[in-house]
């Protein structure tokens, strides 16, 4: 009974790991169909995960914690409240989502 109990345990756990917020976020920006101003689409699968952290919001615009500024004109409506960075295959951002009250 125990290793039935600690095999179910591990399986939930291998399972909450698999479904990531990010995920999530995929799923409203693939499904809004968003792009970015040259046109891109701003995800695919897995591309657009929730930042963990608040940016700090600089007279230029946003602050990452990787040192890039994503200036406001170029950070779309976030309709979770939540930062996240789409990027591509090579890391660059392809889209920037922010809540909208923090324009």
């Amino acid at each position: 009974m125990t290793s039935r109990l600690i095999r179910l345990c591990v399986a939930f756990a291998l399972f909450a790991l698999v479904g990531s917020p990010s995920l999530a976020h995929d799923s409203w920006i693939s499904r809004g169909g968003l792009r970015n101003a040259s046109g891109e689409w701003c995800c695919g699968e897995g591309d657009c995960p929730a930042l963990n952290y608040t940016p700090r919001i600089t007279a230029s615009g946003y602050l990452l914690n990787n040192g890039e500024v994503v200036p406001f004109s170029e950070a779309q409506p976030s309709p979770d409240g939540s930062y996240v960075r789409c990027q591509r295959p090579d890391g660059t951002r392809r889209c920037f989502f922010a809540p909208p009250s923090s324009y």
